[in-house]
């Protein structure tokens, strides 16, 4: 594995995106819990959750707690993998999304997040979305507070524009270590927020990563996915997945990239963490920079 910097320690350059595990269409927990310790066998030190991703109304937080039953079951040590999660969504269960960041909402489920995960502090925090109806200031001001009080040892934000950052970073300073934004080969509207992170210094967490290539888990089992495409036909001449294609061509956009990608099956996340061995040479890199078709 190779290791990438966040905040003032280093990850893994390729983290586990823990949400297929407990949303719609999700593995048993048997099934999930062999997933996490496939990623900590590969080597995978950041695992990226958020108190939002489960499947029914009752059930807020499954994935934390899912988290934290596999770390205590694995044989290994664990002290070295770093937990992020999320504060700022919900889920009614009826498969909508919703958004509240006031920041009352935001300090108590940052708490009842640290409850779940079994710590004393959140190793890295972050503000899922912005809410509309809640000054963004406020919001991160939130974020700020936890801080200050311990909750949180590190701040990231979520889904946002090159505007909010400049705005987050005044507010929390070195305690805003990430940003993560969707982007992929088929959605690279975030290129600004990607360059901005890398100037101010914070890691760039791709969620979704592996649009065009993979169905994401927010699709569904029936969602859209591309087939023939550069990176399809590059893998076939390297004699791996297209997703490591993916993942090599998101490490090579920049050193403040750390790709999460979504598995729910141990060898989903296993070759997905092989991606960090491949190289693309030149004319490689020269044709995937073309869009991919929709």
């Amino acid at each position: 594995m190779q290791y990438r910097t966040l905040a003032h320690t280093t990850v893994s350059a390729i983290g586990l995106g823990a949400m297929p595990l407990s949303i719609e269409h999700r593995p048993d927990e048997t099934q999930a819990i062999a997933t996490i310790h496939a990623a900590l066998d590969a080597g995978v030190t950041l695992v990226d959750t958020a108190d939002s991703y489960h499947w029914h109304a009752d059930e807020a937080g499954h994935n934390e707690l899912l988290i934290a039953r596999a770390l205590a079951r694995y044989g290994g040590d664990t002290s070295h993998v770093l937990v992020a999660t999320k504060g700022g969504r919900g889920r009614p269960g009826d498969g909508s999304w919703t958004v509240t960041a006031t920041p009352t909402h935001l300090k108590r489920a940052a708490e009842a997040s640290a409850k779940r995960l079994g710590v004393d502090a959140i190793g890295l925090y972050q503000l899922h979305k912005p809410d509309p109806t809640v000054p963004w200031a406020d919001s991160v001001g939130a974020l700020r507070e936890l801080l200050d009080v311990g909750t949180i040892r590190a701040a990231g934000i979520s889904n946002v524009t090159t505007a909010q950052i400049r705005q987050a970073h005044q507010i929390l300073g070195d305690g805003l270590v990430s940003v993560q934004n969707q982007y992929s080969p088929a959605v690279r509207d975030s290129e600004p927020e990607l360059r901005l992170s890398e100037q101010l210094g914070l890691a760039f967490l791709p969620w979704s990563p592996l649009g065009g290539i993979s169905r994401s888990s927010l699709d569904g089992p029936s969602g859209p996915t591309s087939i023939g495409t550069a990176f399809h036909r590059i893998a076939a001449e390297r004699g791996v997945s297209p997703q490591q294609i993916a993942l090599a061509w998101l490490l090579a956009r920049s050193p403040a990239v750390i790709p999460v990608p979504g598995a729910g099956r141990p060898a989903s996340i296993t070759d997905s963490a092989r991606a960090v061995d491949l190289t693309l040479n030149t004319q490689e890199s020269e044709e995937l920079e073309d869009v991919l078709p929709g």
